[in-house]
């Protein structure tokens, strides 16, 4: 099987050297999302394989490139992992093996379906909010997932298509999640361990997360409602 590894990265000097280094051993694209720090610099000057874009998209359009690199180069899984160093390597094989199995066709690496008291689970407002919307997807949809908003999964060819063409610009995680059950297709939520950033900021933080919840509700909500095609 082809496996691609999409790292999404603005602005991760610290951190995008030390991420690529713990995944040397699977194929890999980085998608430089128009960073302004030395993360280009970075990228070019160790030959690290990469995609520059010309300027901002955000992380919904980072990702989608990244699937739209996996789709042109018929890869048959694509993994998403963060650049700045949250995800770990080591649980790339459990993502990876359900698909991988015939069992699911999207993974997600779940901070909170397995206790561990080394993993990295986020502030205490945010994790309020994750239970929000998963609780609001549950309901629509009767299909329990509890860390929304991670950013570490795992898709199989056939999703890899769908989120070639159709990837949300906002919000992408929580709301791609409750497209992919509308939609019929199986998902799977795996253990997965997570450290705290390496460097940087999160985008998500302070005032930003009670804004971030309640769009992603009401985006939810939107999405219940319409039609969506596969």
């Amino acid at each position: 099987m082809k496996i691609l590894l999409i790292i999404p990265a603005h602005n991760e000097e610290a951190s995008i050297e030390k991420t690529i280094n713990s995944i040397k051993n699977y194929d890999y694209i980085v998608i430089n999302d128009g960073s302004t720090d030395h993360t280009k610099q970075i990228l070019e000057e160790n030959n690290y394989n990469h995609l520059d874009l010309c300027y901002n998209l955000g992380i919904g359009g980072a990702v989608q490139t990244g699937y739209k690199y996996a789709y042109k180069n018929n890869y048959d899984i694509a993994i998403q992992l963060d650049a700045d160093g949250q995800h770990d390597a080591e649980s790339i094989k459990d993502l990876i093996k359900p698909i991988i199995d015939g069992e699911t066709d999207f993974t997600i690496g779940s901070r909170f379906i397995r206790k561990n008291s080394n993993n990295f689970k986020s502030s205490f407002l945010r994790r309020v909010g994750i239970r929000l919307i998963s609780n609001m997807i549950f309901v629509f949809s009767r299909k329990r997932i509890y860390d929304t908003t991670s950013g570490f999964r795992a898709a199989n060819k056939e999703v890899i298509k769908y989120f070639a063409n159709h990837y949300p610009k906002e919000y992408p995680e929580p709301i791609s999640d409750f497209e992919l059950v509308k939609l019929g297709y199986k998902i799977i939520e795996v253990p997965a361990r997570m450290h705290e950033r390496q460097a940087g900021k999160s985008s998500i933080h302070s005032w930003k997360s009670a804004y971030y919840v309640i769009n992603v509700l009401i985006s939810i909500f939107i999405i219940k409602i319409r039609r969506i095609k596969k």
